[in-house]
C-alpha cells in the first residue's frame, strides 16, 4: 500500500480509537479537547507510517508518538496517560508501516 495512503487511514484510526477513549472523560470545553486529541493522534499515525530513522520502524514510530505527545502532556499535565498512548500508537503504527506500506 501507498505509504502516505496507509498513514492517513492509521491517522483516522489513531485518532479515532483516542477520542473514544476521551469521550466518558469530562473537560471545560470538550469539543476542544477531542479535536486537539484527534489531531495530535492522527499525526502520530500518519508520521510514524511516513518517518525514516535509522533504526527498527516501531521504536522509530514510538519515538515520534513521544515527540508529538509532549506539548499535549505539558500543557494538561496528564503526563503519563498521554505519553504511554502516544508512544504505544506509534510503535503499532510504525510497525504496520513496516509490514504494509511499500516503500
Amino acid at each position: 500500500m501507498n505509504p502516505l495512503v496507509l498513514g492517513v487511514l492509521l491517522g483516522l484510526a489513531v485518532g479515532v480509537v483516542d477520542v473514544l477513549i476521551m469521550l466518558p472523560m469530562s473537560f471545560p470545553d470538550k469539543t476542544t479537547a477531542l479535536l486537539g486529541a484527534f489531531f495530535s493522534r492522527f499525526a502520530i499515525g500518519f508520521l510514524a507510517v511516513n518517518v525514516k530513522l535509522p533504526f527498527h520502524p516501531a521504536l522509530a514510530g514510538a519515538l515520534v508518538g513521544l515527540l508529538v505527545s509532549i506539548p499535549d502532556a505539558i500543557i494538561t499535565k496528564a503526563y503519563a496517560p498521554i505519553l504511554i498512548t502516544g508512544m504505544i500508537f506509534g510503535a503499532l503504527a510504525g510497525w504496520a508501516g513496516h509490514h504494509w506500506a511499500a516503500h
